[in-house]
């Protein structure tokens, strides 16, 4: 495995760390901050800044988004998120042991899967560490992105203000990322660019995917509790980031049978997990920080 890409894969495990314990700040501030409203979603969103915790929270996860960034443009997508998707695990133990959240039984079991199947599903992804595997079809970039965010958006419509939609909306959040973080790898391909990186058209796909992703994770955070709905959006993103892998940037997949049969238990793995989230509930009233 070449040296730079051994460097992107720690960038990444530190890129999961850091994401974790941002999530878990934003959360703290968002449940303690007024209701973020679909018809007024820039300005109540800002309302969230008023908060020590939710500020701290972003310039975490600013910093990781950074860690993010250099990672994909050092690894293969799929190996990088592999590493972050195994990273989940530290979400129950950062939020037992440092946060002093509830974590149910059921909530470590359900964590635990998601990360063991997200992880189990990268790891199919066979000769993908010989190089970053950057390049890309501009239409089917543009369609999987396209999906990404179109779908994001959709869910985040039905699970708007209905109750127990707190999972949905982070569902939502985690799509619009992987919208996100696609285009980033595709984009990292011209980082030689200089200052012409910045104007590029997915330069903008980014902004925006970032930003109401970053809406949409607020919303959930206030109406769900933390580890099922912050682990919703992690496995979302994850898992259609590293399926961008092979279908958009072109990485190698598993021939044999036996690698298609981990690969559909990967995937059953998640699905399981998503069925062990209990129902969100009113964070603020459920979980105290």
């Amino acid at each position: 495995m070449p040296f730079t890409v051994q460097i992107g894969l720690l960038l990444a495990l530190a890129t999961a760390f850091a994401s974790i314990v941002g999530f878990l700040y934003k959360h703290r501030g968002a449940v303690e901050s007024p209701p973020v409203e679909w018809r007024r979603p820039i300005r109540t969103s800002l309302w969230l800044f008023r908060s020590r915790w939710y500020v701290l929270g972003i310039g975490i996860a600013t910093a990781s988004w950074g860690l993010h960034v250099a990672a994909l443009s050092l690894a293969p997508i799929s190996l990088v998120q592999s590493v972050i998707a195994g990273g989940l695990v530290l979400l129950t133990v950062v939020a037992d042991r440092l946060f002093g959240f509830r974590v149910t039984r059921r909530e470590w079991i359900g964590v635990a899967l998601t990360a063991l199947g997200l992880a189990f599903l990268a790891a199919t992804l066979e000769g993908t560490a010989s190089s970053a595997h950057s390049d890309y079809d501009v239409g089917t970039l543009a369609a999987y992105v396209g999906v990404m965010c179109g779908g994001g958006l959709a869910v985040a419509a039905l699970g708007w203000g209905r109750r127990g939609g707190g999972l949905a909306l982070a569902v939502a959040a985690g799509l619009l990322w992987a919208g996100s973080d696609v285009s980033i790898k595709a984009l990292s391909a011209s980082i030689d660019s200089g200052l012409a990186v910045v104007l590029h058209p997915l330069a903008v796909v980014i902004a925006l995917a970032s930003l109401v992703g970053l809406v949409l994770s607020a919303r959930s955070l206030q109406v769900g509790r933390a580890v099922p709905v912050i682990a919703a959006t992690s496995a979302a993103a994850n898992l259609f980031t590293i399926a961008s892998g092979p279908l958009v940037f072109a990485e190698p997949l598993p021939e044999d049978a036996v690698g298609l049969s981990l690969r559909l238990l990967a995937f059953a793995l998640v699905i399981g997990a998503c069925a062990l989230t209990p129902a969100p509930v009113r964070a603020a009233a459920a979980e105290p920080a």
